[in-house]
């Protein structure tokens, strides 16, 4: 009897020992996986923070790069502009003479080398004489064709031809002021002269005749204004 009393206490103090042991591995486990699986979610954090930052970064470094492309293609457009226009201006010099009739007062200035003259009217026979130059090549000659420079020398009064500018100049189109070349006194005109020819001119008297040269586009204002301080003619 008191053997199996004995006997029963110590299964039951065995089975508490088996419980209690189960209960701490159980324990133990539960927390070893609590920890890795915080620490599998840092490392993921960690990893997708890590990954954000580098593409974060790659955006920025195309963004300066794409910026520093575009302003060296400027830089380089802008240097390529100025250097062609540069030699644009380097090609037109040094200048040529034009040389006008010596009956007509032989009238010179210096244009651009780069320009071609035409001379539309043989005088000889008396008449208007008329000239017309323009970069490369000079266009046919028509009513509305726009030159680089025309020049024409009539056999008309000084005032006679200022005349024809009178309606021009009230209705505002133009400006006129007063110019000078090789001594002399002139007018120099500014402004719409007729439908598509907007640019500037000056007249002159030489001798019995009147001498008109004008350019008509702003285009070609800074080579007139430049053309016009060479003008000489035999008064």
């Amino acid at each position: 009897m008191r053997l199996s009393l004995y006997s029963r206490g110590k299964r039951k103090y065995n089975n508490a020992m088996i419980l209690s042991h189960r209960t701490s591995e159980n324990g133990g486990i539960s927390g070893s996986l609590i920890a890795i699986i915080g620490l599998i979610i840092l490392v993921l954090g960690a990893g997708s923070l890590a990954v954000w930052a580098y593409l974060n970064y790659m955006d920025q470094k195309t963004n300066v790069d794409n910026k520093v492309s575009l302003a060296v293609a400027e830089a380089k457009k802008t240097q390529g502009d100025s250097d062609a226009a540069k030699f644009f201006e380097q090609e037109k010099a040094p200048n040529r003479l034009f040389v006008g009739p010596e009956d007509y007062g032989r009238l010179t200035f210096s244009y651009p080398k780069t320009w071609s003259v035409y001379v539309a009217a043989d005088v000889t026979q008396g008449g208007a004489f008329t000239a017309y130059l323009n970069p490369v090549t000079v266009p046919p000659v028509t009513g509305n064709q726009q030159y680089a420079l025309r020049v024409t020398i009539e056999q008309q009064d000084y005032d006679t031809v200022l005349q024809q500018y009178d309606g021009l100049v009230t209705g505002g189109q133009l400006s006129s002021n007063v110019t000078s070349a090789n001594g002399k006194t002139g007018t120099r005109f500014d402004g719409s002269f007729v439908d598509g020819i907007r640019g500037a001119a000056v007249i002159y008297k030489i001798r019995d005749k009147t001498v008109t040269i004008r350019t008509d586009a702003d285009t070609f204002k800074p080579d007139f204004d430049a053309l016009i301080k060479t003008i000489k003619f035999n008064s």
